[in-house]
């Protein structure tokens, strides 16, 4: 049976019992929650995969070891989203790590491929074994709520200024998508996202233009390499990326989650997300981790009223990230060309909600807004040091914050 991982926090009547949970899952597909998973998997492969791409080139990897990169990347994330949200009836949305990618920008030329390879594989087998004995959990359940809310006002403050930040370049497209956004808030709010994606797609094709150039070739063929094992590369890739994945891309990640009334089972999230890892690493994959930015889109009110029946979007987000990773020569050039702005402001319109949220948990207790101002400032940022993102930094600071003023 599975456990309930909802937390109800108002009295509401159980849902009707179904006789079986293929009736189940057609009674709770909704058009919202679908176009939340295209959102979802717009956002990451129209500005996460350009990291990606070039980590690649710094690594002089060739056009097949690229590709196989991508798609076990995208395996691995589509694996997830879809079975575990259909497991635990939540929306779980994964993704690659985009701090993890920017972090082998500047180091994977320093190693031979196959000891960069080896150093995935123990970097997914440290995340696994931190999320199945649930350590890593209980660190994040100690964080005072207040905190991890401004962690994640933080993380999506870039993301809402970024649609006043991309008016520059195409205004009109910005305001009419923006604009869009707000009469469908207003009179139908359940379908104002897909309403503003709408629009905007119209308005790019008529402004800016909206190159919707298919690539050729067909699937996708991964390449399996061997991997090998040095302590350079243990020391060089190995012990930054567990770092990352788990600071900047698993705590935000859950927090998105409890943040949005989950009760996400840590060690089965990040056991599994580890898991997958480890099969993937040999194909090239630096890991796949749980998701902040693209949760919000899926956790957040405009993918379905109900919180019970959101793990749709996640299953979308999955049947996509597995579409596109197995034609990644016909689809990928289809996210990598759409309008900057366009996503910008799709993206910015989606996360309104979780950042709203998430700013007034932040402010909810009187006591600890030191701690949580600090975070919020430091989170939205954006610094980096040592490779690992503003989000871990800006924790770290809230916290010592938090114990300064507040510790007895």
């Amino acid at each position: 049976m599975r456990q309930e991982t909802w937390q109800q926090t108002e009295l509401e009547p159980d849902p009707p019992a179904v006789p079986d949970g293929r009736r189940s899952l057609r009674r709770d597909v909704s058009v919202p929650a679908l176009l939340a998973g295209l959102v979802c998997i717009a956002v990451s492969f129209s500005g996460p995969l350009v990291v990606v791409l070039a980590a690649a080139a710094a690594g002089h990897l060739d056009q097949a070891h690229t590709a196989s990169w991508i798609w076990a990347v995208s395996i691995g994330s589509g694996l997830s989203c879809l079975l575990l949200s259909w497991w635990t009836r939540t929306p779980v949305v994964t993704a690659w790590s985009t701090p993890g990618a920017a972090l082998l920008m500047g180091s994977l030329g320093a190693y031979p491929y196959r000891e960069a390879v080896g150093a995935f594989l123990v970097s997914s087998v440290a995340v696994a074994l931190l999320g199945v004995t649930g350590l890593f959990g209980r660190l994040i359940r100690a964080v005072p709520p207040g905190i991890v809310n401004a962690m994640l006002a933080g993380i999506l403050f870039s993301f809402g200024a970024g649609v006043f930040g991309s008016l520059h370049r195409a205004p009109v497209l910005v305001l009419g998508s923006f604009a869009a956004f707000l009469a469908a808030k207003r009179w139908t709010p359940r379908y104002a996202v897909p309403v503003a994606l709408l629009a905007g797609g119209l308005l790019a094709a008529a402004t800016v233009g909206l190159p919707l150039h298919l690539g050729g070739g067909g699937p996708t063929r991964p390449v399996l390499t061997a991997p090998a094992f040095g302590w350079p590369a243990t020391v060089g890739l190995a012990l930054p990326l567990t770092i990352v994945a788990l600071a900047s891309q698993n705590a935000p990640g859950l927090a998105i989650m409890r943040a949005s009334g989950y009760r996400p089972d840590d060690r089965l999230l990040i056991g599994t997300t580890g898991g997958l890892s480890v099969l993937l690493a040999p194909f090239g994959s630096p890991g796949v981790n749980m998701a902040a930015i693209t949760a919000a889109i899926c956790t957040s009110p405009e993918s379905h009223p109900d919180p019970r029946r959101r793990y749709i979007a996640g299953m979308s987000a999955g049947v996509l990230y597995l579409l596109v990773g197995s034609f990644g020569g016909v689809l990928v050039s289809l996210f990598t060309g759409l309008p900057t702005a366009l996503i910008a402001v799709i993206a910015g319109v989606a996360l309104l909600a979780p950042f709203q949220s998430s700013l007034a948990g932040a402010l909810a207790d009187e006591g600890g807004r030191d701690g949580a101002v600090v975070t919020f400032l430091a989170t939205a940022s954006g610094m980096t040091l040592f490779g690992i993102g503003s989000a871990f930094w800006g924790l770290l600071l809230g916290i010592g914050t938090h114990l300064a003023l507040r510790h007895r």
